[in-house]
């Protein structure tokens, strides 16, 4: 569902973190990492997409229904902020595909007849393992 817009009031907060990692001084003295907190009932989804995206963000989601993204992978802001929003549209796309229906089939007449005669066949392997007699 790439038509799908991610609304500008549904991004409660962006904040900047400083990251960690390599980099070096520039990861120490710079907040590039970016925080993303958006309000999951703000998209306007539909209650399947919503309740696949609850599955796949996993603890990622809040109880009170907001969505945490975290984006350190860049050394720039601007790099880490396009990621993060990336990020979520894929998310939010994966929430839109809906699975294929099972459709339930019934085992043939001889698909039953076969897995009954393999059980006697076996049943009676286990039998002849039995304590032998002197009958």
């Amino acid at each position: 569902m790439s038509d799908f817009r991610i609304p500008d009031d549904a991004i409660v907060e962006e904040r900047f973190l400083a990251a960690t990692g390599p980099g070096g001084q520039n990861v120490n003295k710079v907040a590039t990492a970016v925080q993303l907190r958006i309000d999951v009932f703000r998209l306007g989804l539909q209650p399947y997409a919503y309740s696949r995206l609850k599955q796949l963000a996993g603890s990622r989601m809040t109880s009170g229904g907001e969505l945490l993204i975290a984006a350190r992978r860049f050394r720039t802001r601007e790099a880490n902020r396009a990621d993060a929003r990336e990020r979520l549209a894929e998310l939010i796309d994966k929430a839109h595909q809906r699975d294929a229906r099972r459709v339930k089939t019934k085992p043939s007449r001889s698909a039953k007849a076969k897995r009954v005669d393999a059980k006697k066949s076996r049943s009676a392997v286990k039998a002849g393992r039995g304590k032998v007699r002197l009958d």
